[in-house]
């Protein structure tokens, strides 16, 4: 089962997205790490989901993408093609996980982790 664990806001200026961010609803934003600068959005006790800000890519300069969590990332990019997904980047390798973004045939971006 995919569960949602993150978003993404995308900006092409993250600075001053993540400024306003932390005024307005006292986010903490660490040190960006390849131009995304992951955020708590509160404490860990009380409900609610982090994230991060980025600048946004050539293939989704601004909008926000939910993250979600699949055990097999390559099944679901394929179950999500062939039931009318657009995937805008393959599976990229990280140090701990790996990540695809798609649109659905509705046109809304999601991202998918797969942890190793």
């Amino acid at each position: 089962m995919g569960r949602v664990i993150g978003f993404e806001l995308n900006s092409q200026d993250p600075e001053k997205a993540v400024a306003f961010y932390s005024k307005v609803f006292g986010w903490e934003a660490a040190t960006p790490h390849w131009d995304y600068w992951e955020v708590t959005t509160g404490n860990k006790s009380i409900k609610g989901v982090n994230g991060g800000i980025a600048k946004g890519p050539s293939d989704f300069l601004h909008g926000t993408r939910i993250q979600i969590e699949v055990d097999a990332i390559d099944d679901v990019m394929e179950q999500a093609k062939e039931n009318g997904a657009t995937i805008l980047r393959d599976k990229m390798e990280f140090d701990n996980f790996y990540l695809a973004y798609l649109v659905d045939p509705t046109g809304i971006g999601v991202g998918l982790i797969q942890y190793k």
